[in-house]
């Protein structure tokens, strides 16, 4: 469960893309992620949509897909959002809440969202018949990629906050620092802050290569 911050990103080339992502797996085979996407070769335009995406494949490109693109991810009706729809941001920015957890009863993973972490509501679920590896839980939870709004981590940089891990009953509960860990994959390119207070910041200037 977390908040994170949303940019705009306006006239993108058609090969770019820019996301953060709330990313939740298995040993990276069984893989559930949500979160927001500027893809103008995914969406068509260089506005800022809310995205899911599932695998049981490790993205390998069996079994698995984005947004409502087939079948997976089974929305609800009255849903706040439905994804693949545009964020409605003001002066380029806006926040957004959601939560994943495996419903106790059901057995399902379900998706909450909201624009506030204490007033979410159910967007859908992802069956728990498309997986082999998480029918149980998920032991890998990640949040990133480390983009954000261009700027390096600091007060006015991208952040993600409301960190939380989730119950079974969907109830969040907080995360010890000493349970994460910080992997920016190139700290030339991107960097995070030190976890405290339940969010971190995040960011780096884009543009850069391994």
């Amino acid at each position: 469960m977390a908040t994170m911050d949303v940019y705009s990103f306006p006239n993108r080339k058609s090969g770019d893309r820019i996301a953060a992502v709330m990313w939740i797996s298995n040993d990276d085979i069984n893989v559930i992620e949500a979160g927001w996407l500027v893809g103008p070769s995914r969406y068509g335009d260089s506005k800022s949509h809310f995205f899911v995406g599932w695998t049981a494949d490790g993205f390998g490109g069996k079994l698995g897909c984005f947004d409502l693109a087939c079948d997976g991810f089974v929305p609800v009706n009255d849903a706040p959002i439905t994804p693949g729809d545009t964020l409605d941001l003001v002066n380029g920015q806006a926040k957004i809440s959601f939560k994943i957890f495996k419903n106790r009863d059901d057995g399902d993973w379900w998706l909450h969202f909201g624009q506030d972490i204490n007033n979410l509501h159910p967007v859908g679920f992802w069956p728990k018949s498309l997986f082999n590896k998480m029918e149980d839980h998920a032991n890998i939870i990640t949040w990133g990629p480390p983009m954000g709004n261009g700027q390096w981590p600091g007060k006015n940089s991208a952040s993600i906050q409301d960190i939380q891990f989730v119950d079974t009953d969907g109830r969040g509960y907080a995360v010890t620092a000493w349970a994460l860990k910080v992997d920016p994959g190139n700290k030339k390119c991107y960097q995070s802050s030190p976890f405290i207070n339940s969010m971190f910041y995040y960011g780096g200037p884009g543009g850069c290569t391994n």
